[in-house]
């Protein structure tokens, strides 16, 4: 990636987070809203490796499927972002959303976000700053 003083590696991967962080929240918010809904499969969303891919970071061996029949690797499964949560107790309705589970996910994800903002907010008023200096 290429890098300047506006635009750089540090500004597009928190773009990035950002947008995954809402993601994140919407498919939690999506499992609380549907804890009673019988058959309803929590979801998640894991950007994580996506950022890094984007970032040019991702050391993992691309694998190639040469068989139809073939379980897609880690890295196609990691392309899609909305994902069922696995593990977790299969009630009788066929419900999965544990609702301690989703509340502290929902506060780690807004912990991430602010965090992120803040680290945004701060390099935004460093480059001002810089720019007055002249």
């Amino acid at each position: 990636m290429r890098s300047n003083l506006i635009s750089d590696d540090v500004f597009t991967a928190a773009r990035l987070a950002l947008d995954g962080l809402s993601s994140r929240q919407s498919a939690i918010s999506r499992n609380v809203a549907n804890v009673d809904t019988p058959g309803y499969r929590a979801e998640t969303v894991s950007f994580e490796r996506a950022i890094k891919r984007a970032m040019g970071k991702d050391d993992l061996l691309s694998l190639k499927s040469t068989d139809e029949a073939h379980l897609p690797s880690p890295n196609q499964v990691s392309n899609m972002l909305g994902l069922y949560r696995k593990g977790g107790s299969l009630r009788a309705d066929g419900n999965n959303v544990d609702i301690d589970v989703e509340m502290i996910d929902m506060n780690e994800t807004v912990l991430k976000y602010q965090a992120i903002s803040q680290l945004v907010s701060k390099r935004y008023r460093l480059l001002r700053d810089i720019s007055n200096v002249r």
